[in-house]
């Protein structure tokens, strides 16, 4: 039986970014170093043969170069921790929602688990069969002729007993012909949260994904 999925309220959540304070004091160490060896280079130069305009200009705009390059790498390190940080804040908006991830391992919620199948062509005939964790036939639903594209379904689970979360798998065929299909598996969104940069969403049944995995907000 194909029913329409639903999705529940949002919640909210914050995040900080870091202080840039030892960033601006290891630039200022490094140009006080510099500084401090030209100096000594200045007092103990041949003189006979002083160091040239030129070469203390070249030395000179070599250390602004290398403290403009690090100013650089600590803005962009700055601009992509806030970048973060903002979607995390708009990424707990997914917080409580039901979502759709590729693969075809069922998370029950209410009683009830859900999925979607996304079919390459129109087919005849197609048949969802929701199986145990040790891949005995729980269920075997004809859905009938289908056309191509994303078809939603729902499975009472209610009298479902065993341990560990069922799954299910899909044949789809067109006068005998096989139709390729894609699974996808709800589940909810329980927190947001970064991972070395990137968004990752904490689903209730299978863990934290990475965000680019989520491929429907339901």
């Amino acid at each position: 039986m194909i029913t329409a999925t639903t999705s529940s309220t949002a919640t909210t959540a914050t995040t900080t970014t870091p202080s840039t304070a030892t960033a601006a004091s290891d630039a200022n160490a490094s140009q006080d170093r510099f500084l401090k060896l030209l100096v000594a280079q200045l007092n103990n130069q041949d003189p006979m043969n002083p160091m040239d305009n030129a070469q203390m200009t070249s030395q000179m705009a070599q250390i602004n170069t290398v403290t403009g390059i690090q100013q650089v790498n600590e803005t962009l390190k700055n601009m992509a921790e806030q970048f973060t940080a903002m979607q995390v804040l708009q990424g707990s908006s997914m917080v409580g929602h039901n979502v759709l991830v590729e693969g075809n391992a069922l998370t029950r919620i209410d009683g009830v688990a859900s999925g979607a199948i996304e079919l390459d062509g129109n087919a005849e005939a197609v048949k969802l069969e929701i199986l145990s964790p040790g891949g005995v036939v729980l269920k075997t639903v004809d859905m009938g002729a289908l056309p191509a594209g994303r078809h939603p379904f729902n499975w009472d689970a209610s009298d479902y007993k065993g341990t560990g979360e069922p799954s299910f798998r899909v044949s789809a065929s067109t006068g005998g012909k096989a139709i390729a299909s894609t699974s996808f598996a709800q589940d909810k969104v329980v927190s947001v949260g970064s991972d070395n940069g990137a968004l990752s969403v904490q689903l209730q049944g299978r863990g934290a994904v990475a965000y680019n995995r989520i491929k429907a907000i339901l």
